[in-house]
């Protein structure tokens, strides 16, 4: 009857770690898309 369970979990663990693995990938590249806007706008309107 573990062995059930743990299966049953086993695919749901893979799903959800490739979930936070894209969503802290889309929150990495926005946070270096905004902040390298704002340094951008920064240089350019001093």
């Amino acid at each position: 009857m573990t062995d059930d369970l743990s299966e049953d979990y086993g695919d749901l663990g893979e799903r959800r770690n490739r979930r936070i693995r894209v969503v802290a990938w889309i929150a990495i590249i926005s946070l270096i898309l905004v902040g390298g806007g704002a340094t951008v706008l920064s240089l350019l309107f001093g």
